[in-house]
């Protein structure tokens, strides 16, 4: 659902489970143009720091002429991590503003990067905040708002014979996976953290503990 005002109740009601917690919807972007300067902006859910960073390596390489590309980001991982930069614009006017509508729209799980390319003319730090802040809100709000639940990461491994068993248990479960068959058929699933355990005494004991497990 599209968090099109910033409001925290725009996402919806939030899951009956204490440690839900709203992050964007999927990737959105945003651009513009003040003054001769053109700002670009882009989020996408991130729920590692790696994961984060990939997506401002993604678009430092996707924009290698761009003047600036800066990022920010907060990640709901342990410990909870927050980072931001200015990439070479004046200290505090950019990353900072980013970062600064993530927190007031208290998301997490998020990264932002906004590239600028400059027009010849100055707008000074006041500026600067109003432009990176809007690139960052426009995309936030083009990629929309949702409430979810910590996941983690679940692989099954096991020989064709349980391939079918272990499928079936991760559809009733209904959560997202992937199944690769090779050799043996790995199952990547995305599993809510308060599930996981459960899951997996499930698969042992519908696989008579044969179902490897990392």
């Amino acid at each position: 659902m599209t968090d099109t005002d910033g409001d925290p109740d725009a996402a919806g009601e939030p899951p009956d489970d204490p440690d839900a917690y709203r992050t964007v919807s999927g990737r959105g972007r945003a651009e513009y143009t003040v003054n001769g300067s053109e700002f670009i902006g882009h989020v996408t859910p991130a729920s590692t720091v790696d994961a984060a960073e990939a997506f401002v390596d993604e678009i430092r390489a996707a924009f290698p002429d761009a003047t600036h590309n800066v990022p920010s980001y907060r990640v709901n991982a342990d410990p909870f991590r927050e980072y931001s930069s200015d990439d070479g614009e004046p200290s505090g006017s950019a990353g900072k503003p980013i970062l600064n509508v993530l927190q007031g729209r208290d998301i997490e799980d998020a990264v932002v990067v906004v590239t600028r390319y400059y027009g010849g003319t100055d707008l000074g730090v006041g500026g600067l905040v109003r432009a990176y802040s809007r690139a960052a809100k426009e995309a936030v709000d083009d990629a929309g708002v949702e409430w979810t639940v910590p996941h983690e990461q679940l692989v099954a491994t096991v020989d064709y014979d349980d391939s079918g068993t272990v499928r079936g248990l991760l559809e009733s479960a209904d959560v997202e996976f992937e199944a690769s068959y090779e050799v043996v058929v790995r199952f990547d699933a995305r599993v809510p953290a308060r599930e996981a355990d459960d899951l997996r005494d499930r698969l042992r004991s519908a696989t008579s503990g044969r179902v490897e497990l990392g």
